[in-house]
């Protein structure tokens, strides 16, 4: 079975989420699916693709597939992460992604929806980022790329509680570019697809990636960055991170002991 359908029409590509079982978690093979999905849009030159989960999908996305996570002792999420790769090749699609949300939205794939150029939910979308649920780090260009779309203090809380977001004060806070009612989203997302398809694309893909290089425009000294390094392996060292994932796997809740 495909983790993702791609489908091709008037230019627009859709890219859908294909794994209810597991909730759409964001595993190494769904996340591959997705890339090469995304390069046979571009091949095709679609003017824009919306990414979604299937219609009425209780989840749009649960996140980073915790199994697949390491153990201990080495990054989680490491550049060359499956997810981080996913998540690059959005940002650096040459036309405009647009999520179209369903549903719950956690973890990883909170920054995944972020990180579209237009996301598109309905009333039922939550929105919630749970690395300390786990114990787990969270990479510093994930907290960056978050910090560059939402509001500094918007971010802190929900990585800060893991409490999920409702749709409404998603929009309030500029995670929602527009709410729609549940019956309407497919219709509006793809209305507002046809409409992007529409422009000058030369124009439309250059704007996007000067937007792209322009919100990486802030430089770190070699120190802060071995700083940055040195407080992730402290929590992806410790008896936490063990625990955790551990504890999710398990079932259970976790116990923590700030070591």
């Amino acid at each position: 079975m495909s983790l993702v359908l791609c489908e091709i029409k008037d230019r627009i590509g859709t890219i859908t989420f294909n794994n209810d079982a597991k909730r759409n978690a964001l595993s190494a093979a769904m996340l591959g699916e997705m890339i090469d999905s995304l390069e046979r849009c571009a091949k095709e030159r679609t003017r824009a693709v919306i990414l979604r989960a299937k219609k009425g999908a209780k989840a749009w996305s649960a996140g980073h597939d915790i199994t697949e996570l390491p153990r201990s002792g080495r990054d989680p999420l490491a550049y060359d992460d499956p997810l981080e790769r996913g998540i690059r090749a959005v940002r650096e699609f040459s036309a405009p992604v647009i999520a179209m949300i369903e549903g719950g939205v956690w973890g990883g794939a909170c920054e995944l929806a972020i990180c579209c150029d237009i996301p598109i939910g309905a009333p039922n979308a939550t929105f919630a980022i749970t690395p300390a649920r786990i114990g787990v780090p969270y990479n510093p260009a994930g907290v960056l790329r978050l910090m560059n779309e939402v509001d500094t203090s918007v971010v802190k809380e929900m990585f800060f509680t893991a409490q999920p977001m409702r749709a409404e004060r998603a929009l309030e806070v500029g995670i929602l570019n527009h709410l729609v009612p549940v019956e309407e989203l497919e219709a509006f997302t793809w209305q507002l697809a046809k409409t992007i398809t529409e422009l000058a694309p030369l124009s439309v893909s250059v704007i996007k990636e000067q937007m792209r290089l322009l919100s990486n425009a802030r430089p770190l000294s070699p120190e802060t960055f071995e700083r940055i390094g040195g407080l992730r392996r402290k929590v992806y060292d410790s008896h936490d991170y063990a625990e955790g994932i551990t504890a999710f796997l398990e079932k259970r809740k976790p116990v923590w002991k700030g070591e």
